[in-house]
């Protein structure tokens, strides 16, 4: 990706007052060079370029997290234009648990708190456009991410989590800007559900990921042990039907159901959130609806992670819009 920088720049100071970078924020996200990184850190630029390499080949990102732009640089008296690599938040962080741990913790609390303001700032502009359009389920979710980020102390993880999920329906939102709709709804293409969730075999996977939870001593004899035959009525609602019509007839929205009654509704003694997680990947795999186009997961492990804790502390109420952001968010 090749831009010339105009973006918002934020300043960045640590808690000592020892670090003072410029750092960009554009598309949704922060961006430093290997210079300025390396400045981050205390670290010289071929040790940086060497993690990135490593971050790169070990597959933990790709190259999505860098960005060539055209920076004008002076040199005495002169303007010259000069194509520089820069990294984003995702990368940033990576590195830095590598060489500087400390350090990547100050940095990821600075971001994860520009990030909310970013929210904020960005909900409040774009409010009164909102209302008109009468989206206010949109509102609700903005208001539902905010709202975690704030009530939560995120680890990396979690923030790097739900950096994707905003990002992935920040893409959504130019959708529904053309719509006169009263509330938020799927505005997707979705995909008929062809595999059916078989309560048994249901049964057998979380069996077989409660044994290799248990061997690396992550679970207790409490996990995934069904209360009252809960879990099989969470399946059985999935495809339910009225009048002969499914009421759920896309894999996104069965998907996104079956991950939302587990975590919230509590069907097993223990392990809801994982249990969750483990049952919307296997239900999305077995439709052949992990990957995009491109090859690229949906659904990452830390976004998955995080749709986990918005979906877990999102109020009752919320249920909808939980939803239907899962829902746009797989449509993608």
């Amino acid at each position: 990706m090749n831009n010339q920088i105009k973006s918002d720049i934020i300043i960045y100071k640590d808690i000592n007052g020892e670090i003072k970078l410029d750092v960009s924020l554009e598309n949704d996200t922060v961006w430093l060079s290997q210079k300025q990184m390396s400045l981050l850190f205390d670290v010289n630029v071929p040790a940086i370029n060497k993690h990135i390499k490593n971050i790169l080949a070990d597959g933990e990102l790709n190259s999505s997290t860098i960005s060539k732009m055209e920076t004008v640089q002076k040199e005495g008296k002169r303007e010259v234009k000069r194509e520089v690599e820069f990294y984003n938040l995702d990368m940033i962080i990576s590195l830095g648990y590598r060489v500087n741990s400390k350090r990547a913790t100050s940095f990821r609390v600075w971001a994860t708190k520009v990030l909310k303001e970013y929210l904020v700032n960005g909900y409040a502009i774009n409010q009164k456009r909102l209302e008109q359009k009468g989206l206010k389920e949109l509102n609700e979710t903005i208001s539902l991410l905010q709202n975690t980020i704030s009530q939560s102390e995120l680890e990396l993880h979690e923030a790097k989590g739900l950096l994707d999920v905003i990002l992935n329906y920040s893409r959504t939102w130019s959708l529904l800007q053309g719509y006169d709709e009263d509330s938020l709804h799927v505005n997707v293409e979705t995909k008929e559900a062809k595999f059916v969730l078989d309560f048994d075999e249901a049964k057998e996977a979380i069996a077989q990921l409660k044994h290799e939870l248990m061997k690396k001593s992550e679970a207790t004899e409490l996990f995934g042990r069904e209360k009252a035959g809960e879990f099989s009525g969470i399946v059985r609602n999935i495809y339910q039907t009225f009048g002969g019509v499914d009421l759920l007839p896309s894999v996104e929205e069965k998907a996104a159901n079956l991950f939302y009654y587990i975590i919230k509704g509590h069907p097993f003694n223990d392990g809801n959130k994982r249990i969750g997680a483990f049952m919307f990947i296997l239900f999305l795999s077995k439709n052949n609806m992990l990957y995009k186009n491109s090859g690229e997961l949906k659904i990452n492990d830390n976004a998955l992670v995080a749709l986990s804790l918005m979906t877990a502390k999102s109020d009752p109420k919320q249920k909808e819009t939980v939803i239907n952001l899962i829902v746009n968010i797989l449509g993608e």
